[in-house]
């Protein structure tokens, strides 16, 4: 098993920035992906990035060039640097981990852009 605790949401006027934080502790060990998801009110999870362990990354183009996902693998702990936020990026955002064919969640934490 892994768990997943995130931390950083809140509430931030556009064109401010947010960093979240997701600590994974259990059965880290071959962890192959770490990312986030987001959840608006009435719409699907969607990916919004995530990175490989051994480097590689890919972002929801809706981020592209605002948000930056980092690994520390010495700390176990992924981050999300969300910059120029907009009203539009409000939403539950989850921290996700795949381990083999297994996919594990945090519990999630709100970030809320106003206008």
């Amino acid at each position: 098993q892994v768990q997943l605790v995130e931390s950083g949401g809140g509430l931030v006027q556009a064109g401010g920035s947010l960093r979240l934080s997701c600590v994974a502790s259990g059965s880290i060990r071959d962890i192959n992906a770490m990312g986030w998801y987001r959840q608006a009110p009435g719409k699907q999870r969607e990916l919004v990035a995530r990175v490989t362990s051994v480097g590689e990354t890919n972002y929801a183009d809706s981020v592209k060039g605002r948000f930056t996902i980092s690994r520390d693998n010495a700390k176990n702990t992924v981050y999300l640097q969300m910059n120029s936020l907009k009203p539009e990026d409000t939403a539950f955002y989850y921290c996700h981990a795949r381990r083999y064919w297994s996919d594990y969640w945090g519990q999630g934490t709100q970030v809320t852009v106003s206008a």
